[in-house]
Parts: C-alpha cells; sequence; structure tokens
C-alpha cells in the first residue's frame, strides 16, 4: 500500500488542479507535493500526472486513483465528522467528591446552565480516585496537592480547614484554643483518612466515645446544623452558610498546598475548556 501522505498530496493536488494549490491546502510546500507525486509513482510505476501548457492534467492512471482517493478520503472524512460531532453533542462529565458536588458545585451550577444552556453536565460524586485515561471523563475535581502524575491541574478552592458548629451554639465557645479541641463533642464522615489525620495530629480521638461518625459528609453537616456538635471542614464546603450565618468558625487553620483541584489528562475538549473556564471564574 503506498504511503497515506502520498494518497493524500496527490488526491490534493487532483481537487485543486495544481501543485501550488494542492500545497496550500495541505499547509506545506509546493516542493514536498511534488516530492509525494514522484514517491506516488515510482510505487505504482506509471505516471499520474502530465505536465499540459502551464498547468498539469492527470493520466489516465491518475484519473482513475483520482476517482479511488476522492471516493475513500471523502468516506474517511465524513466518519470523522460525525465521530466529532458526537463529541462535540457528549455531556461534560465530571468526576469529584460528593461533598464537593453538594456543598460548592451544587448551589453553583444553574448559574453554569443559564450561561450555556446548550451544554449537558454529569456529575460523577465518589471517595474513588478515577482513572482520567480512556476519555471516561473530561475532569476530574481532586482534593489533595495538586501533583497527581500525568495529569495537569489547577487550583479551584482553598482546603483551609475550619472546625465549625452551629452559630447560636459556637457562639459561646468562640476562639477555641488548639489545646481545647480534644475536649469537643466530634462529629466525623467516617470514611475520611484526612480527616483521621489531622484529628490524630491535634490530640482529637477520631474513634473515641466523644466522637460521633456518619457515612456521608451531608449527614455530618445535617447534625452540626442540628447542634449535636462541631465538625471539621474545608473552607470551599462550608463558605456559604458561614456568609449566612447559619455555622460559625469555633477554629482555623491554613492548609496550603492542600486545596481542591481541576484536573485533566490532556487538552480538554471545547465543551470541557467552557465549563473549566467557569469553575475557575466562580471560584
Amino acid at each position: 500500500m503506498p504511503s497515506l501522505s502520498a494518497l493524500r498530496a496527490f488526491d490534493a493536488v487532483a481537487r485543486e488542479g495544481g501543485f501550488a494549490a494542492a500545497a496550500a491546502t495541505l499547509n506545506v510546500t509546493e516542493a514536498a507535493m511534488r516530492q509525494h507525486i514522484r514517491a506516488l509513482e515510482r510505487d505504482l510505476g506509471r505516471p499520474l500526472v502530465e505536465r499540459r501548457g502551464r498547468g498539469i492534467a492527470l493520466t489516465d492512471a491518475g484519473r482513475t486513483l483520482a476517482d479511488a482517493t476522492r471516493g475513500g478520503f471523502d468516506a474517511l472524512f465524513a466518519g470523522v465528522e460525525a465521530l466529532t460531532d458526537d463529541d462535540a453533542d457528549r455531556p461534560v462529565r465530571v468526576a469529584l467528591p460528593p461533598s464537593f458536588a453538594e456543598m460548592w458545585l451544587m448551589p453553583r451550577l444553574g448559574d453554569f446552565w443559564r450561561l450555556n444552556p446548550d451544554i449537558a453536565v454529569e456529575l460523577a460524586p465518589s471517595l474513588r480516585l478515577v482513572d482520567l485515561r480512556g476519555g471516561r471523563f473530561d475532569l476530574a475535581i481532586r482534593y489533595g496537592l495538586g501533583d497527581w502524575p500525568g495529569c495537569r491541574s489547577v487550583l479551584l478552592a482553598s482546603a483551609d480547614y475550619l472546625v465549625v458548629a452551629r452559630a447560636d451554639l459556637g457562639a459561646k465557645q468562640a476562639g477555641v484554643a488548639r489545646a481545647d479541641l480534644a475536649a469537643l463533642p466530634w462529629l466525623f464522615e467516617a470514611g475520611r483518612d484526612e480527616h483521621r489525620t489531622w484529628a490524630a495530629a491535634h490530640g482529637v480521638d477520631f474513634d473515641g466515645p466523644r466522637a460521633k461518625r456518619f457515612p456521608t459528609n451531608a449527614l455530618v453537616l445535617s447534625a452540626v446544623r442540628a447542634g449535636q456538635g462541631v465538625s471539621l471542614q474545608a473552607r470551599a464546603l462550608v463558605e456559604r452558610e458561614l456568609d449566612s450565618g447559619v455555622l460559625t468558625a469555633l477554629y482555623a487553620e491554613p492548609s496550603d498546598p492542600l486545596g481542591y483541584y481541576v484536573v485533566t489528562q490532556d487538552d480538554p475538549r471545547p465543551l470541557a475548556r467552557r465549563f473549566i473556564a467557569w469553575l475557575l471564574d466562580r471560584a
């Protein structure tokens, strides 16, 4: 089988009726086009193009090959276009932690759809670290240091840790010292290993009798709002409730460079880029 590049060059020459116009179409030099045609003629053992006056014409063999390449490349272009159109219409798929989806993204997502009514977004909340290879997901929002191998990451939101309580109860305990944290009635999400690590570093017994554990962060925050205890939360997840006065912060601690990051594998497709740009703008 001759070189596909040479066949593509010949197809362009046949369509455009000349080397210069074909070279401009493929964004290569005219010399490169002529070299491709000479190589193709050597491979096939017969002339395909002949000089006629100031222009060129196809030989009988050239016209036969031109009919074949035109049909072949037209079919190839149609297939690629169909796949591209399908990809363009596919919803933007986002993998992210459940707590971030509920507390940070969902209250803002209506604004995205108001500005971008043509873009569908599918969320896949999970504590599992998904593999971005293979194209199943356009992007992920991950909690960590932003250093996932083989991925590009951009800081989206701070994960500064706050100890929060219902506002009316927290007012009585404002300004808690680090040494007093162990005495507080704690509410934890059972599967959050980073919270377990933080608790151990601050003298708080994650599994102790004064601590209650729940399967999701949503239940933890529901218990905090009900006044059942205090909770460790990333600032990004509770900033709206802090601003509205529902919750109050008893203790704050910076977590840099820990944070929530937008993570991608390669250059995202256009719809995903629009979603990422909106995320960063809102953050």
